[in-house]
């Protein structure tokens, strides 16, 4: 049976996340070990401890998501050597996980690159101001349309029913009553510190690109599914672009992971904290198997239950 290996996103935080791994697996303490001192920061303690305040800013969530995703790996791989992945996927910034996994990059880059990208993202913000949107049961076509009045931009097309914009504060009040007009259900604003994934995030891509242009990516052991393309990659050239694209393009995760099912994917690990792909899989497919690879009970159930 193919398998994927699949990495959360920033939102997917949580206090006490990796904690368990911490406390029963010494290859996940030495991750959080390493996260520490790669950041100079005590990002484990803020992983198990908070403040929720200082976890959800972007520049300390995204390393903190990518380091338990990679200590919840190392704990998975170790347990179950026989779950080889045909495929690797990330959602947005679970990508940099999937790079590792995929040995495309070593976890000391990524973490590094992660926590850059996070401030690149958080000074983009400040510079220019603005949210997210998620408006729920309108079709893309029509919602592209509504962005091509209001100036905003289509940010992520994660599942069928949803679709996530971003934009000034201007932009998206203009789009959420004409939205509203023209029959959707709902509009609900997004609870992130800036504009992702769309134009308002150029400079962040600029000065990420910089930063991965001193990072040596080697070529897919298992090929990636990029999320500006919902394609397969092996090349760490297309690789590097697309990463770069990914700041201030929009990512197409319902895409990638109807590419995985097309090619006969039928298992998918989430491999990191909480279950968000596995609730948008409900909405994509529910023929296939998800399976949660985030916490120690989790990990060790696998075995039970795919005995």
């Amino acid at each position: 049976m193919k398998l994927a290996y699949i990495f959360p996103g920033q939102g997917a935080q949580f206090i006490g996340m990796g904690k368990d791994l911490y406390d029963n697996s010494p290859d996940a303490r030495r991750i959080f070990e390493e996260a520490d001192t790669i950041l100079n920061l005590p990002l484990s303690k803020m992983c198990f401890e908070g403040p929720f305040e200082e976890l959800t800013k972007t520049r300390n969530c995204q390393p903190a998501i990518v380091a338990v995703s990679m200590a919840a790996l190392f704990v998975f791989r170790k347990t179950y050597p026989q779950f080889i992945p045909s495929y690797v996927a990330g959602l947005s910034l679970g990508e940099y996980s999937a790079l590792v996994a995929a040995d495309i990059v070593n976890f000391h880059d990524a973490l590094h690159l992660v926590r850059k990208r996070g401030e690149f993202m958080e000074a983009a913000a400040a510079k220019n101001p603005g949210k997210m949107s998620c408006i729920l049961g309108m079709d893309v076509k029509a919602v592209e349309e509504i962005c091509s009045v209001t100036g905003a931009q289509i940010a992520n097309l994660n599942c069928p029913g949803q679709v996530v914009v971003s934009g000034t504060n201007a932009q998206l009040e203009a789009l959420a009553s004409k939205a509203t007009e023209a029959g959707a259900k709902r509009v609900i604003s997004l609870d992130v510190s800036g504009a992702f994934h769309c134009s308002l995030m150029k400079d962040a891509a600029v000065k990420l690109k910089a930063e991965i242009d001193k990072v040596h990516f080697n070529k897919a052991r298992y090929p990636l599914i990029s999320n500006v393309d919902a394609k397969e990659q092996t090349d760490p050239h297309v690789i590097k672009e697309n990463l770069i694209k990914q700041v201030d393009s929009a990512t197409y995760w319902e895409a990638s992971m109807r590419h995985l099912v097309a090619g006969g994917v039928r298992q998918y690990f989430e491999i990191g904290p909480g279950t968000v792909l596995k609730g948008l899989f409900k909405k994509i497919d529910t023929a296939v198997q998800v399976i949660s690879a985030g916490k120690w009970p989790d990990i060790q159930e696998i075995g039970k239950n795919l005995a």
